[in-house]
C-alpha cells in the first residue's frame, strides 16, 4: 500500500473520495470513538471478503454494520423492541452496538451465517461524515470490524492501522486519519432479540446505564449469538500479558498512576482515571511490542462500569494469540 493513499486531513473531498472508493468495492480504514475500523460496503460480498482476507478473520465471525443514524435500522434489521429504540435515542451516536433479527438485506457474509445483525452509529465526526457521503451515493451501511489482524490489539490511531495492515491492503484502499480514538475500547454489544436486553460484550455503555434508560433488568443468561471480540483469546500483543503480578526488571508495566514502578521496569502507561486507562490501553500494549518486550505485567482497574470492559479485554489478552 502506497503512502499516497494515507489521508492525513479528512476534508470534504477526502470523505467524498473515500465514499466513492467504498462504492467501488475498496476498503477504507476510518476512526471511531472506540477504535479504528476497517470498512467496506456492507452490501458488497466481494468487498467484505477483502476485510476477512486483510484481517485473517474466520468466515463465521460476524462484522458490525455502521450506519449514519437510527433511521438506518429498518434497512438492516426487523423485530425492533421498544427498549432498543430507547437505547438508540439515548446512546447513539456512541459506543454501543445493538443486535437484532436481520432483514433480507443483511446477508450471511456480514452476519457470519447467523440470523442476527449488529448495528452501530459511531460518535466520531469523520466516521459520520464518511457514512453520510457514502449514503448519498447508495452505500446503506459500512461493515467494519477493528482495523487489525484477527485477535491482535485493536488500533486507536491511523499510524497503528498502517503498521498493522499496510502489507495486507491494496493501492486502492485508504486510511483516514481522525486522530486518536477517545474511548479506546470496543463498543458495548447488546442483544436486542429477546424481551430484555443482554450484554454480549462489555464496553463504555454500562449495565447501569442500560437499565436506567430501559427500566429493564439486564439479563445475564448465556447467549449463542457470536459477536466480535468474544473469543477467549483476543486483543493480544506479541508480548505475554500477565495480570496482577509484580513486574520484574526488563518487563513492561501498566497500572494506575498511584501504583509504583519497581526498579528496572519499563512503565508503559500510568493512567489517572479508568477513562484514561481505557483510552491508552491498546497504545500501551503496542508500545510494549515496539520495544521488543517479552512480558507486560498489568494491574487492571477495580470497580464497575468501564472497568469491567477493561478487565474483559485484558483477560482475553492474557491468554495470548
Amino acid at each position: 500500500m502506497s503512502d499516497s493513499q494515507f489521508v492525513s486531513r479528512c476534508t470534504a473531498d477526502a470523505m467524498s473520495n473515500a465514499a466513492t472508493s467504498l462504492l467501488a468495492g475498496n476498503l477504507v480504514a476510518f476512526p471511531t470513538e472506540t477504535v479504528y475500523g476497517l470498512g467496506a460496503d456492507a452490501s458488497n460480498p466481494e468487498a467484505v471478503a477483502k476485510i476477512y482476507r486483510a484481517k485473517g478473520r474466520p468466515a463465521d465471525h460476524p462484522v458490525i454494520v455502521h450506519i449514519g443514524s437510527m433511521d438506518g435500522i429498518g434497512y438492516w434489521a426487523e423485530e425492533i423492541p421498544a427498549y432498543a429504540i430507547d437505547l438508540a435515542r439515548n446512546f447513539w451516536p456512541g459506543p454501543m452496538t445493538l443486535v437484532f433479527q436481520r432483514s433480507i438485506n443483511a446477508k450471511d457474509f456480514i452476519t457470519g451465517g447467523q440470523p442476527t445483525v449488529g448495528l452501530r452509529v459511531p460518535d466520531h465526526v469523520v466516521a459520520l461524515a464518511l457514512l453520510d457521503s457514502a449514503k448519498k451515493i447508495g452505500v446503506q451501511g459500512i461493515a467494519a470490524p477493528s482495523a487489525n489482524r484477527f485477535g491482535h490489539v485493536s488500533p486507536t490511531t491511523a499510524d497503528a492501522v498502517r503498521e498493522e495492515l499496510s502489507e495486507y491492503l491494496s493501492a486502492d484502499d485508504m486510511i483516514l486519519d481522525g486522530g486518536p480514538s477517545t474511548v479506546g475500547v470496543e463498543s458495548t454489544i447488546i442483544d436486542c432479540t429477546t424481551d430484555t436486553p443482554h450484554i454480549l460484550r462489555p464496553g463504555a455503555i454500562t449495565q447501569e446505564m442500560i437499565e436506567e434508560v430501559t427500566g429493564l433488568k439486564v439479563t445475564d443468561a448465556q447467549s449463542e449469538i457470536r459477536v466480535s471480540g468474544s473469543l477467549e483469546n483476543h486483543y493480544s500483543p506479541q508480548a505475554t500479558v500477565v495480570l496482577n503480578q509484580a513486574p520484574k526488571s526488563g518487563e513492561g508495566f501498566i497500572a494506575m498512576k498511584d501504583v509504583a514502578t519497581p526498579d528496572g521496569v519499563i512503565r508503559l502507561s500510568s493512567p489517572t482515571s479508568v477513562e484514561e486507562y481505557a483510552r491508552t490501553l491498546y497504545a500501551a500494549l503496542r508500545h510494549g511490542d515496539s520495544q521488543g518486550l517479552s512480558t507486560i505485567c498489568v494491574i487492571p482497574p477495580s470497580g464497575d462500569g468501564l472497568a469491567i470492559a477493561i478487565r474483559d479485554r485484558l483477560s482475553r489478552a492474557s491468554r495470548g494469540r
